[in-house]
């Protein structure tokens, strides 16, 4: 099978409007959670979030596109100008034919669909714009990138709540690794940040009011973030003969179901998904040094992956360094894992642990090495990141430092 590199990454979100932004706010260990600002954020019990602020969308689209792209799209829309120009890649002719779009969103176009149920519903209008059903689509963004760079391979979206990334990202190695396609622009990106979208969160009584503090023993729940994280996946052999810069390569991955809980977590099924990354990728379990964790900083799934990790690892998983990036950018939802691949990127090419911040007190029940509230300094060859989505879907993917 072909091997699929990374030549290619863009990023809008709480922590900056590009990676190299991100990756500073990550290597210092910056929280970009804060008061919201949205409307009627005053009626809601939840009023922080990852929310990307000081944007205005008129900065980068004209009002014809902006009818057109939903808040989700948009952020798509920008980050994949950054992973696309950092590629070097042109889409014409065969290349064109051989390259596609897949991406992962769960809320798609919910900041479209709250200001038209307030119109219709609390403003008592009749009547609603003709672009609103291509607007709120899930398929809206993968359709627009392939559009805007002329992508005429394979194009689809994934939902699958928490692991939309994850699993989009898994099948565009898969697509690549089996000879379908050369080239797949993929990642995902999320938008929920609105009134109607937080007011259905806080039903489920899983939201913290003050911060995401996963594996410590004082964290009261996840606080949603915003944003797309967008990487251009890449055919080896392909990228090397074009002379690219290749970032890391993509060398496993696997998706279980727990098939038990609509949402609580299942260790098996989390660990049966790390363990098939690791088997997947032809690696021992030694050879592993970091891992993004899903670490949403809720009880259960905080001491479910650290248990899951444990028996896959066993010994090891003392050796290990696990950190969650939630704790600054928030939980993207279906763009999360995108996000968090960004530092997987950086532990494998720059050597820098990203932290988990907010981390207080220790949890016996997450007894391992959670790189807390400092990033470090750590030379690792091989990554996981961890995915595990409400629906019992779990979608784990390991990386190595490039050649």
């Amino acid at each position: 099978m072909a091997r699929v590199v990374i030549t290619g990454a863009g990023t809008i979100n709480a922590l900056g409007a590009d990676v190299p932004a991100t990756l500073a706010a990550m290597r210092e260990g910056r929280c970009g959670i804060g008061q919201l600002d949205i409307v009627d954020v005053d009626r809601l019990s939840i009023q922080i979030g990852g929310q990307v602020k000081d944007y205005a969308e008129a900065d980068h689209f004209n009002r014809q596109q902006i009818a057109l792209y939903d808040r989700f799209t948009q952020f798509t829309l920008l980050a994949a100008r950054q992973a696309i120009g950092q590629s070097g890649l042109c889409f014409s002719g065969a290349l064109a034919d051989q390259s596609g779009v897949v991406l992962g969103t769960s809320g798609g176009g919910l900041n479209t669909q709250d200001e038209n149920y307030r119109a219709v519903y609390g403003e008592g209008k009749n009547r609603v714009h003709p672009f609103i059903v291509p607007k709120l689509m899930n398929n809206a963004a993968a359709s627009h990138v392939s559009m805007e760079w002329n992508l005429r391979g394979p194009t689809f979206t994934v939902a699958t709540a928490c692991a939309s990334s994850n699993h989009a990202m898994g099948q565009a190695f898969n697509m690549i690794r089996c000879g379908m396609t050369k080239v797949v622009i993929t990642g995902g990106s999320e938008s929920m940040l609105c009134f109607g979208g937080i007011k259905a969160w806080e039903g489920l009584r899983v939201m913290s009011r003050d911060a995401c503090r996963p594996f410590s023993a004082t964290r009261n729940g996840m606080v949603q973030g915003e944003g797309a994280g967008i990487f251009v996946f890449e055919d080896y052999d392909h990228a090397r003969a074009r002379g690219a810069d290749i970032l890391c390569e993509v060398i496993g991955f696997a998706m279980t179901s727990d098939a038990s809980d609509i949402v609580m977590p299942s260790k098996q099924g989390a660990a049966r998904a790390i363990a098939g990354a690791i088997k997947d990728a032809g690696i021992a379990r030694e050879e592993v040094g970091y891992i993004n964790a899903h670490g949403t900083g809720t009880a259960a799934n905080d001491k479910t992956e650290c248990a899951a990790v444990a028996d896959v690892f066993g010994r090891h998983a003392d050796k290990l360094m696990i950190s969650s990036t939630k704790s600054m950018h928030g939980h993207l939802i279906g763009g999360t894992g995108a996000v968090e691949l960004l530092a997987c990127i950086m532990a494998l090419r720059d050597g820098v642990i990203a932290p988990t911040i907010g981390y207080e007190e220790p949890d016996p029940e997450c007894a391992l090495d959670v790189v807390p509230n400092v990033a470090r300094d750590a030379n690792v060859d091989v990554v996981l990141s961890n995915a595990f989505a409400f629906g019992g879907l779990n979608a784990v993917l390991a990386l190595r430092k490039a050649a």
